[in-house]
Order: C-alpha cells, then sequence, then structure tokens
C-alpha cells in the first residue's frame, strides 16, 4: 500500500516525469499536459495525469534528495506498474564548457549517499541510466535543436558541500552536481524499470554564477520537452 502517493488504481500512467519541485510538476501538468487531473496532494508533493501528444504521461514531483526520491520512486514502482521515469530538475555544473541554463543528459550517477552502503554493503554499484531512453533523448535533442552535454553527474547528499567533494566528482570526469539521480537509477535497476535524468543547469559551482529561484521553476522548459519527447516514444 503506497503512503505518500494517494493515487487510485490506474490513475498514474506507466510513463512518469519526476521533477524534484511540486510546483515545477504543477507547471508542467498546465502547460504541457492535455486535461491534467491531479491525483495527488499528500504532503504538498502535486502528481497529475493526463496527455502528451495523445500519449497518457504522468508527472509526479519527489522532493529533495535521495531519500526523498526513493520514498516517491519506489512507490511508483512497486505499487503504481511505471514502466519509465524521468527525472527532470537542477544542476550546478563544474564543467567550464558546460554554461547556465545548457542542459545535461545523465549517463551515470556517481554517489557519496549512504543508500548505496545499506544495499550493497562492501560492494561498489554503478548506477546508470537507461541506454535506450539516453539514445532517444540525446537524438531528440538534435532534432528539437538543444544542445544537449551528456555525461556522467554526482548526486549528493549535501547541498551545502563545505569540504568541496565536487573538485573529486569533477577530476573523474563528473559534468556537474544533483541530488537524486543515483538513487532513481538504483531503483529503477531493482524493479526492472527505465530510468533516466534530464537537467538544466542553474548554477555554476566553479564559475560561481547562478540563475534566480523563478527562473528554476518557471522557465527551464528545454528539459521539460525534452522529456516528454523522450518519455512517449515506444
Amino acid at each position: 500500500m503506497s503512503t505518500h502517493i494517494n493515487a487510485p488504481e490506474g490513475a498514474i500512467a506507466p510513463r512518469v516525469v519526476l521533477p524534484g519541485d511540486p510546483l515545477r510538476a504543477k507547471f508542467i501538468a498546465e502547460n504541457f499536459l492535455e486535461n491534467p487531473v491531479c491525483y495527488n496532494e499528500v504532503r504538498g508533493m502535486y502528481g497529475f495525469t493526463g496527455t502528451y501528444k495523445g500519449v497518457k504521461v504522468s508527472v509526479q514531483g519527489t522532493g529533495m534528495g535521495q531519500p526523498s526520491m526513493s520514498i516517491y520512486a519506489t512507490e511508483l514502482f512497486r505499487f503504481y506498474g511505471v514502466q519509465k521515469a524521468i527525472r527532470v530538475g537542477t544542476i550546478g555544473s563544474v564543467k567550464e564548457d558546460v554554461n547556465l541554463k545548457d542542459t545535461v543528459i545523465a549517463s551515470a550517477a556517481f554517489s557519496d549517499s549512504y543508500l548505496l552502503n545499506q544495499r550493497f554493503g562492501g560492494l561498489h554499484y554503478a548506477p546508470t541510466s537507461d541506454f535506450e531512453l539516453l539514445y532517444t533523448a540525446y537524438n531528440k535533442s538534435k532534432e528539437l535543436g538543444i544542445d544537449a552535454k551528456v555525461g556522467p553527474v554526482a548526486s549528493s547528499d549535501r547541498f551545502y558541500d563545505d569540504n568541496e567533494n565536487w573538485k573529486l566528482w569533477k577530476k573523474y570526469g563528473a559534468i556537474g552536481i544533483e541530488m537524486e539521480s543515483a538513487e532513481l537509477f538504483t531503483l529503477a535497476a531493482e524493479y526492472n524499470t527505465k530510468a533516466l535524468a534530464i537537467f538544466t543547469v542553474s548554477d555554476h559551482i566553479v564559475k560561481g554564477t547562478a540563475t534566480t529561484a523563478e527562473e528554476r521553476q518557471t522557465s527551464f522548459k528545454d528539459m521539460m520537452v525534452l522529456a516528454l519527447e523522450t518519455i512517449i516514444m515506444n
């Protein structure tokens, strides 16, 4: 029984877009879905189902951080039969040539989260996105004229990283730092489903530049369109 998503059977589509911010979920539903219906308001974590180009799609807020993502992704996969999930959100760039408002597609997710240790103990698991979704998203970005950057990201449990762990992630190839994707990819593997993460660069950790809170909530539309165009394929 789902305790954080209060949706009746059949209310959630097999394809779900997952923004962290519930207000971004509302924005996507109201601006991109046809006939959206709100199926969840528990804890203010909005969920909507509508259609995009004739295909049934849901959009569900997940909150910030991997523990919160874990709750919502687990319930979607375990109780509602979700088969495809694409996270959309913001990311802090650590690459000099990946700038504010650029689009990033995650191929994999490094992580410092103890959630991985709880599952695997001394083993080292490598959370990766689904290749089919990644391949589709990359090709769609070309069709849409979006200059998407593809590569690994790092899912950190700390937003205010006083230890500057991002420097080590950068050394080993991370494009940017975010907070949820490693857990989403891991759960997708556990439940034999498909997951991807698409981001907009909201701040540049190296350069010290940032977008506004309003821009983060409402103006990062390329990633939203790219996620929707990708998730309706096959």
